[in-house]
């Protein structure tokens, strides 16, 4: 009997001191490691990818934003899986794509009026859109609805808008565009794309410098 109790007891112990120690290891030590090594290296990445604009955080470069007025760049639909009617600065209360189908009336309805909505929004006097310059990013969201990124040709073509509402030439809004311009990651993978909140943040500066 009172080697069974002790045999017990040593099991427990020894239980006890595994989950103390492994506890020590993988629930502080392990964490504390890996967040040091993601501050040290990667320390833009390791907290959010964050974008700051006159000393506070504005947003993240991974995650679209929406709301702009027209005197800014506008992103790429966020038509997702649902919306968050209390914030919408990040539309989206999950991130998903809408599941329609290609041949979706709902699908095609949603282009039709995104398209006709772009067409009006930046046809200004002296430069009229048709909707064959309409790029396919401007009337479609993103697998995730939430794309922080547009073509450089939809930027162009919000170009002369933004020019107008801003009071600055549209060379120097062009210029704006290409100057935050990213080429395909490594060179070659994905397709030229520009950061929307980054050129409003840059778009922003250039207008406040100019007043």
């Amino acid at each position: 009997m009172n080697n069974s109790v002790s045999h017990t007891a040593r099991l427990l112990g020894a239980g006890l001191r595994a989950l103390l120690v492994l506890t020590l290891v993988t629930g502080v030590i392990y964490p504390l490691v890996v967040t040091g090594i993601a501050q040290g290296l990667f320390n833009d990445k390791a907290n959010g990818s964050e974008i700051t604009s006159a000393g506070k955080v504005v947003g993240s470069s991974l995650i679209g934003q929406q709301g702009y007025s027209l005197d800014y760049f506008q992103p790429r639909p966020a038509n997702g899986l649902g919306e968050n009617s209390v914030n919408t600065q990040y539309k989206l209360i999950l991130s998903g794509a809408t599941n329609l189908s290609a041949d979706s009336k709902v699908l095609i309805k949603q282009v039709e009026d995104a398209r006709a909505k772009v067409v009006k929004d930046n046809s200004v006097p002296g430069y009229t859109v048709r909707p064959s310059q309409v790029p396919a990013d401007a009337v479609t969201s993103s697998g995730s609805g939430l794309d922080p990124d547009i073509s450089p040709a939809y930027a162009e073509l919000q170009a002369h808008r933004v020019a107008e509402k801003n009071h600055l030439s549209v060379a120097q809004v062009e210029k704006l565009v290409k100057n935050h311009t990213e080429g395909r990651t490594l060179g070659f993978m994905g397709e030229p794309r520009v950061n929307v909140l980054e050129l409003n943040i840059a778009l922003k500066d250039l207008v406040t410098k100019g007043d």
